[in-house]
């Protein structure tokens, strides 16, 4: 079952230009770029030889929110943009853990201009989260806790048996939402944990996908062994995340769970995260707060915590896609300081056709701090895939995409000039490039060991 509330967005536009750029978006320019050679003009900005300078653009259409149930007392929470494209791309994001559809809404208001876009929070996550408690209270014991919470009852009801946030139960349920409401192959999104969950998707339903983009995404996921994977050492961990949560764990969980949803370490996560400072991270806090304080966030955590390891793992859905032929880009931030460069370099390396963008400065989730570059690099690929390459993707200095390519940005934000550095490691990077970007990484990771 399916609610959403209609609402308007311009309609999109089609480029038909044999031009490698797509066409300008706004016909006023600063001055000073009137005295810069060779512009070129690239959907939102000014391209020259060694940087790019985006214009302008309060353009945004409004955002829709939906639920859609997807089995009994599964309710999903999803957002959209952009309902009138008819005909234009479906664009799907995947958030990151601990955070939903809003972390996405800069992408939603921007890209529903051209696209058909959603954003979906992960059952247990965001506005996902149960309604009513997955277990029921049979009688009260002397010996158990006084206080039953959610999820810690004594038995399972009905609707939830075998019922364990994995990242299977994400995969599956991202499948059946593109069947059943966005109802076509789309292009997906996904930053962190998302990135994995799209990945992952890809790799078991590639006739639903037209394309895949990594933001950062995590190469790995879930602390315990799976029970078809290692059937023996799995039964070394009684729990599987599964209802009734075990009341052994519920002290040390409770104990995390309050560290953990303590605003000042909400605080802190996000100033790690984030490499530029100044990003206005109040929405996000809030709501990330909002969603800590929901009375089935605590089981929802709990269950993810000791929730098995996936079906698959992230190389073998790597190598999945890559038989099935499932178009990948990689978007990095590249001062990430969980998901080094590294990882995104290693992804590279098994699919050297591949499109890598690493942009510095940036962090974990480059999408929400630097949403210019990100949304500029995922129009410009999936105009790139959309023309069969008959539009060249982003930053290329040759129609190939063979070799490498670097530009800066430049770009205002709150009336402040602002500047990242973009490079691009084409299908034939040079052999410098290589060792110098794993060198690089080797001396950021002894940093951090002595750090």
């Amino acid at each position: 079952m399916e609610i959403i509330s209609s609402h308007s967005a311009p309609c999109c536009r089609i480029v038909t230009s044999r031009h490698r750029f797509s066409e300008r978006r706004s016909v006023t320019l600063p001055s000073k770029l009137s005295r810069r050679r060779k512009h070129k003009f690239v959907h939102g900005f000014v391209l020259s030889d060694d940087y790019l300078m985006i214009e302008k653009d309060d353009l945004s259409v409004p955002v829709s929110s939906g639920q859609w149930e997807w089995k009994p007392k599964f309710t999903i929470h999803y957002e959209r943009s952009g309902s009138r494209n008819t005909g234009s791309p479906q664009v799907l994001f995947l958030p990151g853990f601990g955070v939903g559809s809003f972390h996405y809404e800069k992408q939603l208001k921007d890209l529903g201009q051209d696209y058909r876009v959603w954003a979906i929070d992960f059952l247990g996550q965001g506005m996902s989260l149960q309604r009513e408690d997955p277990t029921r209270q049979q009688q009260q014991d002397s010996n158990q806790i006084d206080d039953p919470l959610w999820g810690f009852g004594d038995e399972t009801e009905p609707w939830a048996d075998n019922l364990v946030y994995s990242i299977d139960l994400w995969q599956e349920q991202v499948a059946y939402f593109i069947q059943e409401v966005i109802k076509e192959p789309i292009y997906i999104v996904g930053n962190s944990l998302g990135g994995y969950v799209a990945l992952y998707f890809a790799a078991c339903n590639p006739h639903l996908v037209k394309g895949v983009t990594l933001l950062n995404a995590t190469p790995f996921w879930g602390f315990f062994p799976n029970p078809e994977r290692n059937p023996r050492l799995s039964k070394i961990f009684p729990s599987t995340g599964t209802f009734p949560l075990p009341l052994q764990v519920r002290k040390i969980i409770e104990i995390v769970w309050k560290k953990i949803r303590d605003p000042r370490s909400i605080r802190e996560i996000l100033k790690q995260v984030y490499a530029d400072h100044s990003t206005n991270v109040d929405k996000v806090f809030s709501r990330i707060l909002e969603v800590t304080e929901h009375p089935a966030a605590l089981a929802s955590f709990t269950s993810i915590m000791l929730a098995p390891q996936g079906k698959m793992s992230f190389g073998e859905a790597l190598s999945r896609c890559k038989t099935h032929d499932v178009p990948i880009c990689l978007m990095y931030g590249k001062e990430d300081p969980w998901v080094r460069p590294v990882w995104g370099l290693q992804v590279k390396r098994q699919l050297p056709e591949a499109p890598y963008y690493q942009i510095s400065p940036a962090g974990h989730c480059p999408h929400d701090e630097v949403p210019e570059v990100v949304n500029y690099l995922l129009r410009g690929w999936i105009k790139n895939l959309e023309s069969q390459g008959f539009v060249a993707l982003p930053l290329v200095d040759d129609e190939s995409g063979r070799f490498d390519a670097a530009k800066d940005l430049e770009y205002v934000r709150d009336g402040k000039k602002k500047s990242v550095r973009v490079q691009f490691y084409g299908s034939e990077s040079s052999i410098w490039s290589r060792l110098s970007s794993f060198f690089n990484n080797q001396l950021e990771n002894v940093n951090i060991k002595f750090m």
